[in-house]
């Protein structure tokens, strides 16, 4: 556990009682507060009694009163699309309102590390697609490499779970907007931006929005060290705002898919090989392509930044493509469930948006895929550069009908359940080609989430590989 500082002896507020809010409340008591801890769930608040914590309602008249912050889970919507009535009592009392990760970070730095050889390192991955995949491969990376390493945030354990740092030990954090948005305090000592595409725009009130809260990991502790993805304009403009000239090597710039250029620090992927230039001249290089648990140039990219940062943290190339080869992948993204017939079959259920199924999509050349569900925004028609590699859709959820009218340009059945579509590819796969679970839809129209909806399909398959349909 980290214990937080800065509030021995004084009052805080924790809303919201899931994994990060009553980790923060075990950190606060931890470190000498009094957390008193509220949910509007009557189960969650049983739970935080259960380890006698004071229950308080802060909606109720006077809650505010001598609290000295207001810590907010960030599951919890604060000022879109609507303000938070507590959130906003607190700012109305000038109570601080924050969040876990704002807690790590104010916190994180214990005595005893001017004792050690090398002091702890944070990474902090942020960006729409890739955030997780990244930061669990710069993760596996450095464990290979013999570093002490722990993996929290939106991934993993919770950010003040985690155990104090040893000696040159290294804090890997996935961070979502969610998380980002609201933290007091962002000092890691590497930022990762992977991507920007088009998600949660409700919560940010709008792209701009969600681009500004990914931003403040960037803009508001100001990290040695930044690894930018420059394939959109917004990851070029963060690169341009953070850097103090061509030759800024503080600023790693990274693409999937174009050769980029100039005296700066700069590594891509390009038709499978990894490439990396320091002040014109290439530095290191890795052929991606045999590395099973990075299909694709969606996965390239995700190799160019755990690359990246793990150069920053002082390994040599070889080590780190050694550690690559034996990347396991991670569930219910891009992961091969099985291989039969010539037939492989992969569950990226994670694909929940347009953007990561098209990037799935364009992993393989022949694909039988397994879509639909619960329909976002913007339609499916950012898709259409990929359907050339669909043999067939075989399209689930309660709205297949409609999700498969707009796949204009390839062969779609309306299957309706996991198992039907997973018995109806099986039945059709030929050798050389992919059975894919990429939705680009949300799970909760028949799942809970989207990993109860891969291990459905992971299930199906083992039933139908089992049964010798």
């Amino acid at each position: 556990m980290i214990p937080v500082v800065g509030f021995e002896g004084r009052r805080v507020a924790v809303l919201g009682l899931g994994r990060s809010g009553l980790s923060a409340a075990r950190a606060l008591r931890e470190g000498g507060a009094e957390a008193l801890c509220w949910d509007d769930s009557p189960v969650a608040r049983v739970a935080a009694e259960a380890e006698d914590f004071t229950v308080l309602d802060l909606g109720r008249e006077g809650a505010m009163d001598g609290l000295s912050a207001l810590i907010v889970s960030p599951g919890i919507p604060h000022l879109y699309p609507e303000p938070n009535r507590i959130v906003t009592a607190a700012l109305n009392a000038g109570v601080p309102v924050d969040n876990d990760i704002g807690l790590f970070f104010r916190s994180f730095a214990a005595s005893g590390w001017e004792e050690m050889d090398s002091v702890p390192h944070v990474v902090a991955v942020t960006g729409s697609n890739g955030k997780s995949t990244t930061s669990a491969l710069i993760a596996h990376i450095l464990s290979e490499a013999g570093r002490d390493v722990q993996l929290a945030g939106n991934i993993g354990r919770g950010v003040l779970d985690l155990d104090p740092p040893l000696d040159g030990g290294v804090v890997v954090l996935e961070l979502s907007s969610y998380q980002t948005e609201l933290a007091r305090a962002l000092t890691p000592d590497i930022a990762v931006f992977t991507n920007l595409t088009p998600d949660h725009l409700d919560r940010h009130a709008g792209f701009g929005g969600y681009f500004a809260a990914k931003r403040r990991l960037f803009a508001e502790g100001g990290p040695d060290r930044a690894v930018i993805g420059v394939d959109e304009p917004e990851g070029r403009f963060l690169a341009g705002q953070l850097s103090e000239g061509p030759v800024d090597d503080r600023v790693i710039r990274i693409s999937s898919g174009t050769k980029l250029t100039g005296p700066g620090w700069l590594v891509f992927a390009r038709k499978g090989f990894l490439s990396e230039y320091r002040k014109g001249r290439q530095a290191g290089s890795i052929d991606l392509r045999p590395i099973k648990g990075l299909p694709g140039a969606h996965n390239h990219q995700n190799a160019c930044a755990a690359y990246a940062a793990c150069r920053s943290l002082g390994l040599a190339p070889k080590v780190i493509e050694a550690a690559m080869h034996s990347y396991p992948g991670l569930p219910h993204r891009s992961q091969i469930i099985a291989e039969a017939g010539g037939v492989t079959y992969v569950n990226d259920s994670k694909a929940t948006n347009v953007d990561s199924a098209l990037k799935a999509l364009m992993a393989f050349d022949k694909v039988r895929w397994i879509c639909g569900g619960l329909e976002k925004e913007g339609g499916l028609s950012a898709l259409a550069p990929a359907l050339g590699r669909v043999a067939k859709a075989y399209v689930i959820g309660r709205e297949a009908a409609g999700f498969a009218v707009q796949l204009s340009g390839a062969e779609a059945e309306v299957c309706t359940t996991m198992q039907e579509a997973v018995a109806r590819a099986h039945a059709e796969a030929e050798p050389g080609e992919t059975v894919l679970l990429a939705p680009a839809a949300a799970s909760f129209d028949q799942y809970d989430n989207f990993e109860q909806r891969g291990d459905d399909f992971a299930a199906c398959v083992q039933a139908a590989l089992g049964s010798g349909q």
